[in-house]
């Protein structure tokens, strides 16, 4: 890829000097021969090929549905230099500004938990899911659209990750990518170390949290008594001599699965207020994963045993999905809340029939 990078930037850099030398013999203009050439340079920029490309270059060509998707992807990228992931979760309204649809309450049914209800608010307006969709609906690329309603077929919150007093936002967002890329919704955040920052993971999680239901909590056993009234059995990642095989768990069960500190592992209130304990097997000279691979192999393991046991890793009812389809259209650009309100307001001056 590396190499295939530098040939690109070769000729490209060929090419300008070419059309510059050109355009000298044969007198174009100056501004139009720069304009083609921004045009065609945004272009191939724009398919990843430039890492260094200025982030002040605004032309960008919209002529196929990969340059579409890739703008709608970033629409939520920070662009003031920060760390999104670090910004968002030292932030509880950071977070809560990527949930649209109304929460259920924590005393609802917890038997089958899902966190949305079928109403939008708009203002002093609500609608329907179905009504989102369709407000939404023109704004929205077809092949975009379809990517949602596969993403949705494959989600569940049965079982969701619980990652502890992790200091390292790197880990946090590469976590994030983890449980969007495998189908996990519910994501939870404990006690981050607001005493260290990190610079250099701005883009680690690729807008993964945008997708995601983050839940940012002061203490670790607020999180677990909140999870439980959920129906979730507690398991938290630990050697011990109690310690189960992941292998060896039904993971059809509604399961929160806990990870813990890069350096301390899980915390000791974490382990006494827990179900259970577990742990990957281990085949080598050392004892432990980076805490975002131990990650990755635990919600893999958990996707995979699901499958086995039940057919499919996502387990939301028609009318669930729909729901989170409605979300997802709602998260998928800044603009979309906007035209949800509009929608709403032009329904509500129809002539009831």
């Amino acid at each position: 890829m590396t190499v295939c990078k530098t040939l690109v930037r070769t000729s490209i850099s060929s090419l300008q000097r070419n059309i510059f030398n050109r355009r000298n013999r044969l007198g174009f203009s100056h501004t139009s021969s720069n304009l083609r050439l921004t045009s065609f340079l945004s272009q191939i920029r724009g398919l990843g090929f430039d890492k260094n490309a200025s982030s002040s270059t605004t032309i960008r060509s919209y002529g196929s549905s990969i340059s579409a998707i890739s703008e709608e992807t970033t629409d939520f990228v920070d662009k003031t230099g920060k760390d999104t992931v670090e910004e968002l979760l030292r932030n509880r309204k950071g977070v809560a500004r990527f949930m649209k649809m109304e929460r259920k309450t924590e005393n609802d049914d917890p038997s089958h938990w899902f966190p949305y209800i079928d109403m939008f608010k708009a203002g002093n307006l609500c609608l329907t899911s179905n009504e989102v969709v369709e407000a939404l609906d023109g704004m929205i690329m077809d092949v975009r659209k379809e990517r949602m309603r596969n993403v949705v077929q494959n989600r569940s919150y049965s079982v969701c990750l619980v990652v502890e007093g992790l200091s390292d936002f790197g880990n946090v967002s590469a976590i994030f990518r983890s449980a969007d890329a495998l189908g996990f919704q519910s994501v939870h955040v404990v006690s981050c170390d607001n005493s260290k920052r990190y610079k250099d993971n701005r883009h680690v999680s690729m807008g993964a949290e945008k997708w995601l239901d983050i839940e940012v909590w002061n203490s670790t056993k607020e999180c677990f008594d909140v999870l439980k009234s959920r129906g979730y059995r507690i398991a938290t990642t630990h050697l011990s001599n109690d310690a189960v095989s992941i292998y060896d768990m039904d993971w059809s069960c509604p399961t929160a699965i806990v990870v813990g500190n890069e350096n301390t592992g899980i915390s000791e209130k974490a382990l006494e207020l827990s179900d259970m304990h577990c742990s990957v097997p281990m085949k080598g000279m050392v004892d432990s994963f980076n805490v975002s691979v131990a990650s990755g192999i635990l919600m893999h393991h958990a996707v995979c045993d699901r499958t086995n046991r039940l057919g499919v890793h996502g387990d939301l009812t028609p009318s669930e999905s729909q729901i989170l389809l409605a979300e997802f259209s709602l998260r998928h650009s800044q603009t979309a809340v906007n035209v949800a309100h509009e929608y709403a307001k032009r329904k509500q001056l129809l002539p009831k029939l």
